[in-house]
């Protein structure tokens, strides 16, 4: 039985403490920047990348070895080093409430990064529960393939279409059948979506 709980987590300004200055570092705190976390990556030595980010102020780089107190007021957590004495120092370290993942022990991690993508506001995650990253990469490229760039600006016309429907439209159905018509392949693959969509309304009303 699978008990993990999928989650998506906002990261803004939220303290992200990196244990470890190498690849597998570097790799995770790409996406870290990516979500305006405040990264905090902990080594005494750091990749070429990681020294660059450091030097245009995107993380901090506390160039020394581990200690307990790096992780106060930290969300979230990784051990990522190549020493498996360290990352287990580092997970013990950690209090309860905090978030760890430990790069070589997936079971005695609390939480693990799925294989991931991102077309705009639409986020994909596949995860194996560590039975197999090699298959939700696998998993992950045909989702790319299926859910392309033309995403993107459909998820914004989405987006301002549900804040607008919700906001203008007092009919309970004529907003649920709305709601339920912009979600089609029609309005996916249209070259003119607010135009399709002024007479969509006005055909309804």
């Amino acid at each position: 039985m699978n008990s993990n709980y999928p989650i998506i987590l906002r990261l803004e300004g939220k303290l992200v403490v990196v244990v470890g200055g190498g690849k597998v570092a570097e790799r995770k705190i790409s996406g870290l920047l990516a979500s305006r976390a405040r990264v905090v990556v902990v080594s005494p030595e750091a990749t070429d990348e990681l020294q660059r980010l450091s030097s245009a102020g995107k993380i901090e780089w506390v160039q020394r070895p581990f200690l307990q107190e790096d992780l106060k007021g930290a969300f979230m957590i990784f051990a990522a080093t190549n020493d498996k004495v360290l990352n287990k120092l580092v997970k013990d370290s950690a209090e309860s409430q905090q978030l760890v993942t430990v790069a070589d022990d997936p079971d005695g991690s609390n939480f693990h990064l799925p294989s991931s993508f991102h077309r705009g506001r639409l986020s994909i995650a596949v995860s194996t529960g560590g039975a197999s990253p090699k298959l939700a990469r696998k998993i992950r490229e045909k989702l790319e393939q299926e859910f392309d760039e033309t995403y993107e600006d459909y998820l914004e016309f989405l987006f301002m279409k549900r804040k607008w429907i919700i906001v203008e439209v007092a009919d309970a159905v004529l907003k649920s059948k709305l709601l339920t018509a912009i979600v089609s392949d029609e309005f996916l693959n249209s070259h003119d979506r607010e135009g399709d969509f002024q007479r969509l309304y006005e055909g309804m009303i």
